[in-house]
């Protein structure tokens, strides 16, 4: 048990330090400082399986930071975090939590294997946080679906870090054709990244892609 109560502080610590270091980044803008935050996050997962044995104490923090995040929403209160609309971007970072929240429900305790969710966090983490600064840098193509715009370069980038993340992990659990359903599942997160509005995609992408992986690893 206090290994698990040291992870808790570990996790604190860990989401400060992320907030500190990307005030940084403001100095590029605030949706630079974001979308460092962004990925940077994901890798708390790691953290996670390390330090917690039960589903209580890793969903201790991403549901704390479910009404964190809300309140700042609500009140801009971490900047390094909100866009300056947050009209845009909707509830991105509630569902960044909430998803964190689900995924530990479902890894640590209903399937008691933690390293189920490192595919569907680190797609969200990496995948759509880098998809969105090489969307922006790169001119291509593009569409919109509601409020939201995207860009071929985005999604094909979206496409190439979740075959990289889910092929690795399937790679290491010696999956018959793990770079076939590595394939076929950074298809499913590319289109799930690019048809979710208003930050949806930081929860249809870590849930989705969590249960997806489980059926086959």
């Amino acid at each position: 048990m206090v290994k698990n109560i040291l992870g808790i502080v570990v996790s604190y610590v860990f989401v400060a330090l992320i907030i500190l270091i990307a005030k940084l980044f403001t100095r590029w803008g605030q949706e630079a400082s974001r979308k460092f935050t962004h990925i940077m996050l994901c890798n708390w997962w790691f953290i996670a399986m390390y330090f917690f044995s039960n589903a209580f104490c890793a969903c201790v923090v991403p549901l704390s930071f479910v009404a964190i995040n809300y309140v700042s929403y609500k009140k801009n209160l971490i900047k390094v975090i909100e866009r300056d609309d947050n009209k845009k971007e909707g509830l991105g970072t509630v569902y960044y939590a909430i998803s964190l929240f689900i995924v530990a429900i479902f890894s640590f305790g209903f399937m008691n294997r933690p390293e189920l969710g490192i595919c569907g966090i680190l797609c969200m983490g990496y995948g759509d946080g880098l998809a969105a600064i090489v969307g922006k840098a790169i001119k291509s193509p593009s569409f919109q679906i509601g409020d939201t715009k995207k860009s071929l370069a985005g999604c094909l980038t979206m496409f190439i870090v979740c075959f990289i993340i889910i092929g690795a992990y399937l790679y290491f659990f010696n999956i018959n054709f793990w770079y076939v359903k590595a394939a076929v599942y950074a298809i499913i997160a590319m289109v799930l990244e690019a048809v979710s509005i208003k930050g949806t995609d930081n929860l249809t992408v870590p849930v989705i892609m969590t249960l997806l992986v489980s059926m086959i690893a």
